[in-house]
């Protein structure tokens, strides 16, 4: 994989319970980025090609992130993606984060096909296959109470090395 996605990050002791339950199951995954919610690059919209330049990006998102205020959100219980070894922690598709996804596909960038509908979420692992005693501690995480995202991070996505933050924007609407 080689192309630029759109993150939002979560915040606080969110983030580090969400952190910490990302080591356990996924140490790899946990080092490359903070806990997060792709908003582009995997569902809905594909990546950016690698080669979109910087201030391209920052002249269609900024208008984005100015007109967008931080969105509360909830998550729901674990889920399997069907057919993978992949658990997340899933977002209503629906709502402001539904808007936000949409105001930035639609925001003029040059985003390559996407290989999933949007399906929101937070990865709980990615790379390791599943022992049935990890899969069912997976799936009894719990986390309810609401959270608040209010960043926009673009990231430059090259397998195998780390990503890299090339820009973040505040939801200040």
């Amino acid at each position: 994989m080689n192309g630029i996605f759109i993150t939002t990050e979560l915040e606080g002791a969110l983030a580090e319970r969400v952190h910490a339950l990302q080591m356990e199951f996924d140490p790899k995954m946990a080092r490359a980025l903070p806990p997060h919610i792709t908003l582009t690059g995997s569902s809905g919209a594909g990546p950016l090609p690698p080669d979109t330049p910087v201030a391209l990006m920052r002249e269609k998102l900024e208008p984005v992130a100015a007109r967008t205020a931080p969105i509360t959100l909830s998550f729901g219980p674990p889920e399997r993606f069907i057919g993978r070894n992949i658990v997340s922690l899933r977002l209503d598709p629906h709502g402001p984060l539904r808007a936000l996804h949409e105001a930035i596909k639609q925001c003029g960038l040059p985003f390559q096909p996407a290989r999933w509908p949007f399906t929101p979420h937070c990865t709980l692992n990615l790379y390791p296959e599943l022992t049935q005693e990890k899969l069912r501690k997976m799936m009894a995480v719990r986390i309810d109470e609401p959270f608040t995202v209010r960043t926009l991070k673009v990231y430059h996505t090259r397998e195998p090395q780390p990503p890299t933050l090339l820009f973040q924007l505040l939801l200040r609407g």
